[in-house]
């Protein structure tokens, strides 16, 4: 009995084929957008910790100093005759050449082994790395990129990330000019049971324990909550197709099902049935999901690499990792979302009358109570979305307002549209008019879904659109303040740098140091640069804040400036003691604007940046030269000093460089447009797709009654656009206030910096026009479905049990 009723249900998919291929299609493309993000976020995650393990050692507890400064080499001396087992590292940016790598020093022969994430134990090897010339441990890609910058050995290493370097601690002393200031000691998880006190022996030493996130995991998650958004987006707006292919079926398989009933199927055999008939499909499609997911995920990969680099300085590989994790949750939320897209059918099923009736105008009729509803919780989510906007706080917080904002819209589509249709019925005074708008407010029902998943899709695109065009167009105007020096040039030492500085004395207009040292500020890790007493600063760099007199106190060290990301993170303000790296302090007197840089920055005189750091590094130079005579002072800087190109570069390059990296930062949040849109698109198509085969009952009478078919067509048409340009125009108020939300909230919380709004109509045109090119295409079927339909077909309608 049970394979017998199995295969009468499944025969409604064998004479419906093109629905089964919208469910399995919709439920594929939902599991691959969530998937493949899923793999995106696990391969950076992934990449964070390996870095970690292997660059931070975080596998072990630390000691490093409270302040943030250099642990002595007495300290460290005094601690080991004291019997603690801890190792010293020096580490550091370093440039070989024109490439900047970071530097670990470590010691191989008092390292634990779990602090040894790479192999230095061979005999050969680690003669190689303690000799005077010494060694240093690469990835293959950093081993290419040193490739004739440096004279030292090097030993590849498939265990290190991209763009660091090991080396003997003695060797990193020397080349990071640190005269024997450690950055931290590694603690061994063996120590002696009668040690001194830390806070006696080692006062200003505090432990950091181990198993602590590293800083770029931390810095990252907005971005990664950011794209797992995105994906719960598109599988939401997959899950409306889902949704309205297993509704339809259930509808269209009522007689079948009191048929079954009819015979003694019990009504848990029916229920057990089709519920292992949807596991099943959730299976295949999941499967067919991750699949594509994983082809997704390998074209994005490199994209959001490239993001990561931009934004947060984070390497992360562009190769893809098969991961048990990613691919179970992608099969998971594919069977989870099946599962709750069909449970109010299965609801049905158990609780609704055998003989209940099937018509369309009394499904309208059975949704009213779940369109009120649907009202109320719509309303309820769009206040609860104003009250966090103005009360809540956190990254939490932010993408809170984003959720209730788009699911509240969402729920109140059906009833704007209805009430819109509604009153477009009741001025219409032909009855032709009043007909054609009576049908569409009846089809709303089985388009709702598919009209919901459009404006989310359309919502997101003009919201995400605004964003990253406001940040285009803010960080343009940026630079064009900030890159004001002619050229740019980079030294490769310190000999090379003090000829630079008295062969330009004559040659340009101003020299402009660009020196900057790391440390920690108020318990971050930041750069602290300094600067020159010139008018190109007063007359460009772009202050939000400042006292009157600001620069002229930062020329003679009596003032700080603070990027706009310390200000948010740390509650700074002007007048407060900035406490800095070597015991001394500063009056903060401005807050400036730092776009693309997520940590904290601090400026303050050259001078003082000089004397209180004397081992700053003074290689980078803004040159400040009549633009007529750049070409030729940038030739004989290549020329007389032999000055590699990548280190003499024009404002021009930079600012191209620099917008080049903006929209390789940004290409991913195209992409992942573009793909809920398709989704969204192709949510409409399966909606129009399957009521036209339940349209027949409706327009039969009105052909009868001598409406041609060529008529009936232009209404379908019309019908599709009033819907499409509706729910456009809905759309974009609700996309300009998830705009607002991501500039003013969540960019704030994420990054540490607000950013202005710019509206961009072009764009809300150039979107609309894609839409309705999606609606138009979602229609040709079954407006073919509508021409090729014979009169003696119409006919039979009158002749049915309907």
């Amino acid at each position: 009995m049970y394979w017998a009723a199995a295969t009468a249900l499944l025969s409604h998919w064998r004479r419906h084929p093109v629905q089964l291929a919208t469910l399995l299609l919709g439920l594929a493309l939902a599991t691959a957008l969530w998937s493949g993000v899923q793999a995106i976020n696990a391969e950076a995650r992934a990449s964070y910790g390996r870095a970690a393990s292997v660059l931070d050692q975080n596998r072990l507890a630390q000691l490093v100093e409270r302040d943030g400064d250099l642990i002595s080499a007495d300290r460290y001396a005094l601690l080991r005759r004291d019997g603690w087992n801890v190792s010293p590292v020096i580490e550091g940016d370093v440039r070989f050449g024109r490439e900047r790598i970071r530097l670990i020093g470590i010691d191989p022969l008092t390292m634990p082994p779990e602090g040894q994430s790479v192999e230095t134990a061979e005999a050969q090897d680690l003669f190689d790395f303690l000799s005077p010339s010494g060694l240093l441990i690469v990835s293959p890609a950093t081993a290419e990129r040193l490739e004739g910058q440096t004279a030292m050995k090097l030993k590849i290493s498939g265990q290190m990330p991209d763009g660091a370097a090991f080396a003997d601690i003695s060797i990193a002393d020397r080349l990071l000019a640190r005269n024997g200031g450690l950055s931290r000691l590694v603690v061994a998880p063996e120590q002696a049971l009668d040690l001194g006190r830390l806070d006696q022996l080692a006062p200003g030493l505090t432990v950091r324990q181990a198993g602590d996130r590293p800083d770029v995991a931390q810095l990252t998650d907005s971005f990664h909550l950011n794209l797992t958004a995105f994906g719960f987006l598109a599988f939401a707006v997959g899950l409306f197709i889902v949704y309205a292919a297993i509704g339809l079926a259930f509808e269209q398989r009522r007689s079948t099902l009191r048929t079954l009933r009819a015979l003694g199927l019990s009504l848990s055999a029916v229920t057990v049935t089709l519920m292992v008939e949807i596991l099943v499909l959730a299976l295949v499609a999941g499967l067919t999901g991750v699949v594509i997911g994983y082809g997704m995920a390998s074209l994005l990969l490199p994209g959001v690499a490239a993001t990561l680099r931009g934004l947060y300085g984070a390497d992360v590989p562009g190769t893809l990792s098969l991961r048990p994790e990613w691919w179970a949750t992608g099969l998971g939320m594919a069977i989870a979302g099946t599962m709750i897209s069909s449970a109010q059918s299965l609801w049905r099923v158990r609780n609704m009358p055998l003989l209940a009736t099937a018509q369309p105008r009394a499904w309208a009729r059975a949704s009213a109570r779940s369109a009120r509803f649907q009202l109320v919780a719509g309303l309820l989510l769009i206040a609860v979305a104003l009250t966090l906007s103005f009360t809540g706080k956190g990254l939490a917080a932010g993408f809170g307002v984003l959720a209730c904002l788009l699911l509240g819209a969402a729920l109140l589509l059906p009833a704007i549209l209805s009430g819109f249709l509604s009153i477009m019925q009741g001025r219409s005074s032909h009855p032709l008019a009043a007909w054609f708008w009576a049908d569409t407010r009846q089809q709303l029902p089985g388009l709702s879904l598919a009209l919901m998943a459009l404006l989310l899709a359309l919502a997101a695109n003009v919201g995400v659109g605004t964003m990253v065009s406001s940040f285009r167009l803010t960080f343009v105007g940026w630079l064009d303040q900030r890159l004001a020096a002619e050229l740019y040039v980079t030294a490769r030492d310190e000999d090379e740098a003090s000829r630079l500085r008295i062969w330009l004395m004559d040659r340009a207009t101003t020299v402009l140091p660009i020196w900057n040292v790391e440390g920690e500020v108020l318990g971050e890790t930041l750069q602290i640069y300094g600067v020159a007493n010139d008018p190109t600063y007063r007359d460009h760099w772009p202050l939000l804040r400042g006292e009157k007199d600001v620069w002229d106190q930062i020329a003679t060290g009596r003032g700080a400036l603070v990027n706009e990301q310390l200000w948010r993170k740390k509650g700074v303000e002007i007048g407060d003691q900035l406490p800095l790296p070597g015991g001394w302090s500063v009056s903060i007197v401005g807050i400036y604007s730092d776009y693309g840089n997520p940590k904290g920055q601090v400026i303050i005189g050259i001078d003082k940046l000089a004397e209180h750091y004397p081992d700053v590094s003074r290689l980078r130079y803004g040159i400040r030269a009549s633009p007529k005579a750049v070409p030729a002072l940038k030739e004989q800087l290549t020329g007389e000093f032999r000055l590699p190109s990548e280190n003499v570069v024009d404002q021009a390059s930079l600012k191209q460089q620099s917008r080049g990296v903006f929209e390789q930062t940004f290409a991913v949040t195209g992409a992942l447009n573009i793909f809920t849109l398709a989704v969204a698109g192709f949510a409409m198509f399966a909606s129009l797709l399957t009521l036209s085969g339940i349209r027949l009952p409706q327009l039969a009478p009105v052909w009868s009654m001598g409406v041609t078919r060529r008529d009936l067509v232009a209404f379908e048409i019309a019908r599709t656009l009033a819907l499409w340009l509706a729910t456009f125009i809905a759309a974009l108020p609700v996309g300009l206030a998830l705009a607002w939300v991501l500039l003013s909230i969540v960019n704030v919380e994420a990054f540490g910096w607000r950013l202005p709004m710019h509206v961009f109509p072009a764009d809300w045109l150039q979107l609309g026009l894609v839409a309705l090119a999606a609606a138009g295409l979602s229609i040709l079927i079954p407006l073919r479905r509508l021409m090729a339909v014979g009169p003696s077909e119409l006919l039979r309608t009158f002749a049915n049990e309907r």
